[in-house]
């Protein structure tokens, strides 16, 4: 099977770690820098081209795209949709999950625990969007934050305002939220992959610090999980419409809050902290679901 992996960066742990695991169960797989991608937007041949060669014969893609490439990587995955090319993540369901409001609001819809979680535009509603979710402390958010990167702990209700008046005053969109005290600086990554919890590990935010994201300095380990935040994990990467997520839970005193769905998660730590060969599942996720097609395919055709 030919497997292509849609990353800019060849070097990264996720990318070799897949590359490994797919070589080493017999599969041809390349990298390819998504940015590096350019497309014949055509009816009857849609095509894919790279380094001045079309691109034929890939049998699946594993998105590693980048939340600043969104957009055209995203592109880039709808024209190997459109070749028949299967995808361990539809563009569609990765654009779902990218838009963190957007998918809040549809897991709340199905009834996931969630944060309570504010969203304004004017400054003049700040007094009440604070107290719509619980006053001081708080948490703000960048919506296009990634790694912990633009996420604020308010301690007070004048930092609150502070810290909310700035971000709208450079037109950033921001949500707010409750802080889950009892979660201790602590949060939970369930890593799914075709409808299963396959790892799971406990973050810890270091001294001082309340972002857990181990790029931030947390330290991860094996985590035990319940049967409630099992469950929560799999129905949150379904409404996404994800076959592989990283899903980032509180614990809190009524049950696992979902904070994110993450449709690109790294495996570095899972794999450090679980000691599981999550790489090597991902592509044996792949080789059942292209064998299904395959098989659908012919039954069709019949």
């Amino acid at each position: 099977m030919k497997i292509a992996i849609l990353s800019r960066n060849a070097s990264l742990y996720s990318t070799k770690r897949l590359v490994e695991a797919g070589i080493a169960r017999g599969h041809e797989v390349r990298v390819i820098n998504t940015l590096r991608c350019y497309m014949n937007v055509a009816s009857q041949y849609p095509s894919v081209h790279y380094k001045g060669a079309r691109l034929e014969d890939v049998d699946a893609v594993i998105p590693r795209i980048g939340a600043s490439v969104t957009f055209y990587g995203t592109a880039v995955l709808r024209q190997f949709e459109a070749m028949g090319v299967f995808a361990v993540n539809s563009s569609i369901a990765i654009s779902r999950a990218r838009d963190k409001l957007r998918a809040l609001q549809l897991l709340s819809r199905r009834g996931i625990g969630l944060p309570v979680t504010g969203f304004a535009n004017s400054p003049d509603e700040i007094p009440d969007l604070i107290t719509m979710v619980g006053g001081a402390p708080l948490v703000i958010k960048l919506l296009e934050g990634t790694q912990g990167i633009g996420v604020v702990l308010a301690e007070t209700t004048q930092a609150a305002k502070s810290v909310i008046e700035a971000f709208m005053g450079l037109n950033a969109n921001i949500m707010v939220q409750e802080y889950v005290r009892e979660s201790q600086g602590a949060d939970l990554r369930c890593f799914v992959v075709g409808g299963k919890v396959i790892a799971a590990m406990r973050r810890q935010a270091k001294s001082g610090e309340f972002r857990s994201n181990l790029h931030r300095g947390g330290t991860a380990t094996l985590a035990k999980i319940t049967a409630e935040e099992r469950e929560a994990a799999i129905r949150a990467t379904k409404i996404m419409g994800l076959h592989v997520a990283g899903v980032d839970m509180l614990r809190s005193n009524h049950g696992p809050l979902v904070m994110e769905v993450n449709a690109s998660p790294g495996l570095k730590g899972i794999e450090s902290a679980t000691g599981k060969d999550v790489a090597s599942m991902i592509i044996e996720f792949i080789e059942s679901s292209v064998d299904g097609l395959g098989l659908s395919r012919e039954s069709s055709a019949g």
